[in-house]
Order: structure tokens, then sequence, then C-alpha cells
């Protein structure tokens, strides 16, 4: 009796600490700010193209190293935090941050922009697995802290949908490096508040930061990544093949390394356990879903019903609507239900959002649309957020660096797969159409390219045949999205039941937890 009161009383200041609502607030802050960096300059490309005329191979990279960086960098930057204090850790890359995106906002050729970008990717890396860790040693009780999981989730998930909102209204008012600039107010705010609220944690006996683990980490995902990528625009290559084989190859090194090691950057024989494993595959396999459908879906909402950037970000909001109303409630539905429902549920919720989008149309009306996307918030917001709340509780609070980086990883090789996979599906059969007779070759080519090279190709055309070309790429490219959505649903749905099964048994922490 008296052990159950002393875990459930809550008097301890530790358990219940002062102003962890408003430090959490700050976390959500820096948060938001890097998933909102990963999609805000998707609308900036054109105006920034105009300024820096860079080549396409260049502009390619400047669109993606970002979250190259990012997702090569997690899993070390998340054991460094256990190791020098995660609170110090975040601060270094708070003020990094503000000071990279300033460099971003006014970079001068193509070069220095991928320089720029590639150091932001860096600082971000920082914050993201800081922010879930301080959560996991901030909130001890464990339904609080599934809350505030429940609250980071929404805000990561969120930030990708309100980018594209953020943006274009910058962009409608301001130069292109606004986009960057928004950062500096954020992260003074985070460091000034963070100093003085965020609590110091780190692993007590952490061992030493293997550089060798960290450059495989590194190199491994950053190839991996990049071949799905170049694959999905170009087709299969002799160098993504090279990179594919390099990544894998020094992915089983790191594995093979990590079994090895007295202190691993990250515990391998984490993932002999079901629920663990499971959840980490939903998680990645959640976020490719809702990352395919978003970006395909704007290309289609501002190229084939040809709406303002802006107002194909509104359109996209209830995504972000339905992703936080169920990030709040996601611990206390899978305590009231159970794990596996939970997520299960949000799978199954995202797949049917996917399977809507197979019957898309240019004269799909807005409510529609909104509705599936409401759907698919919701799903990912809730299978997101619990999976987090899994792999979070499923290590001691020591290792909670290295725990969030896992899932922060596959979050972001979750949204690299989706553009990907779903991309060579999209682009395979838009480049099927057949241009108008007459079509230049150099103009029917830059066409097939993608679609908005047919929308600029068409400018040169007389009026009839560029109607003519421009329908025939937008019925393709809709036909493309149609299959990819079909072919994501299926994955979606599949995982949703795979899902069930690996999660059999798991459940969140219940009582208070004292350091």
């Amino acid at each position: 009796m008296s052990s159950t009161l002393q875990r459930t009383s809550g008097t301890d200041e530790t358990a219940y600490r002062p102003g962890r609502w408003l430090a959490l607030a700050v976390l959500v802050l820096a948060v938001l700010l890097v998933a909102v960096d990963a999609t805000v300059l998707g609308l900036a490309t054109p105006f920034l193209s105009e300024d820096l005329k860079p080549s396409g191979t260049q502009l390619l990279w400047i669109g993606d190293v970002y979250s190259f960086v990012i997702a090569g960098l997690l899993v070390s930057m998340g054991s460094l935090g256990d190791r020098i204090g995660r609170k110090k850790l975040l601060l270094i890359g708070a003020v990094a941050f503000g000071a990279v995106s300033v460099l971003n906002a006014y970079a001068t050729s193509p070069e220095l922009m991928i320089l720029a970008r590639a150091l932001l990717g860096v600082a971000g890396a920082t914050l993201m697995p800081s922010t879930l860790a301080l959560i996991r040693n901030i909130f001890h009780d464990p339904k609080e802290r599934s809350v505030a999981v429940g609250i980071w989730g929404a805000a990561a998930s969120a930030g990708a949908a309100v980018g594209p909102v953020v943006g274009g209204f910058l962009l409608e008012h301001f130069w292109w490096g606004s986009v960057f600039l928004i950062n500096l107010p954020v992260m003074a705010v985070l460091v000034l508040v963070g100093i003085k609220l965020l609590p110091e944690s780190r692993d007590p006996n952490p061992g030493p930061w293997d550089l060798t683990s960290v450059a495989l980490s590194l190199i491994g995902i950053v190839s991996v990544v990049y071949a799905v990528k170049e694959t999905a625009v170009h087709g299969l290559r002799g160098d993504t093949v090279a990179a594919a084989a390099i990544g894998l190859a020094a992915l089983y090194w790191f594995a093979r390394r990590q079994l090895t090691l007295a202190s691993p950057l990250l515990n391998m024989r984490l993932f002999h356990h079901r629920g663990f494993s499971g959840a980490v595959l939903a998680d990645l396999l959640t976020i490719l879903g809702l990352s395919g459908l978003v970006f395909f879906l704007s290309q289609f909402l501002q190229l084939v019903q040809l709406r303002s950037p802006l107002e194909a970000g509104l359109i996209e909001l209830p995504a972000a609507i339905g992703a936080v109303g169920a990030g709040l409630l996601a611990g206390a539905l899978a305590r009231r239900a159970s794990v596996r429902s939970a997520v299960s549920g949000g799978l199954t919720a995202v797949g049917l959002a996917l399977a809507a989008c197979t019957a898309i149309t240019a004269s799909t009306g807005v409510v529609a649309l909104g509705i599936a996307l409401f759907v698919g918030g919701v799903g990912a917001g809730l299978a997101f957020t619990v999976t987090a709340d899994v792999i979070l509780s499923s290590v001691p609070k020591e290792q909670a660096g290295a725990a969030s980086a896992v899932s922060e990883t596959a979050y972001e090789l979750g949204a690299a797969l989706g553009i990907a996979l779903l991309g060579s599906i999209v682009t395979g059969m838009y480049r099927g159409f057949t241009a108008p007779p007459g079509v230049p070759a150099e103009t029917a080519a830059a066409a097939h390219d993608s679609l908005g090279g047919a929308v600029e190709s068409a400018k040169d055309l007389p009026r009839e045949q560029a109607a003519a070309m421009l329908s025939a790429a937008q019925d393709a490219f809709t036909d493309g999205f149609q299959a990819a959505a079909a072919v994501g649903a299926a994955v979606l749905l599949a995982t949703a039941v795979a899902a069930w099964f690996l999660l059999r048994g798991q459940k969140l922490e219940e009582g208070v937890e004292h350091p």
C-alpha cells in the first residue's frame, strides 16, 4: 500500500516540476520551426532560382541537403546530448540555427546556398532529439508525458503542413530570404526562456562518443536517402546503385559495431523488442504516407487546379488541425482502448485518406479534399504520437536522447521515402504522356521532365497547342497521383494489420516515476 501511495502521491517537486508546461512550449517552438523549415523552401524555389540561377542539380541539392543532413546526424546528436547534456546541446543548436538562417537568407550563390542549407541541417539535428529527450526528463508522470509528447508530435506533424501557408504569406509580401529570417525571433525566445526554465539532463555514465559510429551513421543514411530520391527523379543509374550499396554497407557496419561497443551510440538490442520495432516501423510508414500525400497534393493544387501557393497551403491546413487534435488525445485513447488499437486505427485512417485520393480529379472540390486531409492528419497524429511515446518509454531516461533520435530518424526517413517511392510512380506515369503533334522536341523533353516544366514550356507555344499539351500533362500527373495514392493506401493498410500483431500487449506507462 505504502509503495503505491509513494508512486502516485505526486508530492515530489522533481516529478511535478514548476514551469514544466512553459518549458514544453519552448521545446515545441523549436520542433515546429525545424518542421516548417523542411517545407517552407518549396514555394520559394522559383524566386530563389530567379536570383541565384542554380543549375538543375544545384536546385535539387538546395532542396534536399537540409533533410539529408538532419536524417544522417539525428542518432549521433541524440547520443551526444545524452553525453554533454540535452539542454546545453539544444541551446547551442538554437544559437547556431538562428545564425545560419541569416546565412541562408543572404546567400549570394548556389554553392553558398547549398552550404548554408547543409549547416542548417546540422543545427536542426541538434534540436529535434534534444526536445523529445528533455520531455522524457521533465515529465515523470507518464500520463502527463503522453500529453506532452502529443503536443510535441502535433507540432512536428503540423509544421510540415503550416510551412506552405507561412511561405505563401511571406512570399506574397516580402523577398524569398524572409522565409529564413522568421527563425531569428523564435530562436531568441527559445534561448532566453530555455536558459531559465529547462532543466539539464544527461546520462551519468555515458562512455566515449564513438566518432567511427558517427561517420558510419551519417554516410549510411545520407547515401540511402540520396539513392532513393535520385532514383525517383531520374530512374536507376550507376551512381544511385553505388550510393545505395555504400549506404547499406555503412549501416550494416554501424549496426554490427554498436553490438560490440560498451557505450554504443544506439542500443541495437532495443530492436529485439517486438513493441519497439513495431513502433519504429509504424512511425516510419505513417510519415511516409502523410508526406507523400501532402507533397504531391501541393503540386496537384497549384499545377492542375491552378491555385495560388497561399490558397494551396490553406487547403492543406485540415491535415495540421487533425494532427494537432489527435495528438492531444492520443495518450488517453491508447490507455482507454490499447496501444495497438490507437496505432492501427491511425495507420488505417492515413490509408483511407490515400485511398480517397484515387478518385481525385481536376474538378474535385475543396470540401472533399479537406475531409481526406483531415482524416489523414488525424491518423498521422494518432499513430505518430503513440509510437513516439512507446519508443521513449522503452528505455531508461538516461538514454532518452538516443531513443528520441530513433523516432526522429524514422520520421525523416519516412518523409524522404514517401516522396521518393510514391514519386517514382507519379514520375513514371507522368512521363508517358504524348505531346501534341508539332511540338518541338526540346519543348516536349522539358515538358516530360516535370509538370512544372510543362507549364513553363507551354508559354512558348501557340495557344491551342499549349492548351493541348497542358491538358495531356495534367491528366498524366493526375493518373500518376491516383496510382501512387493506391499503392500508398495498400502499404498503410497492410502496416495497420502488421501493427495490430506487433504491438500486441504493448501498454503505455502508468503512475509517477521518480528520478
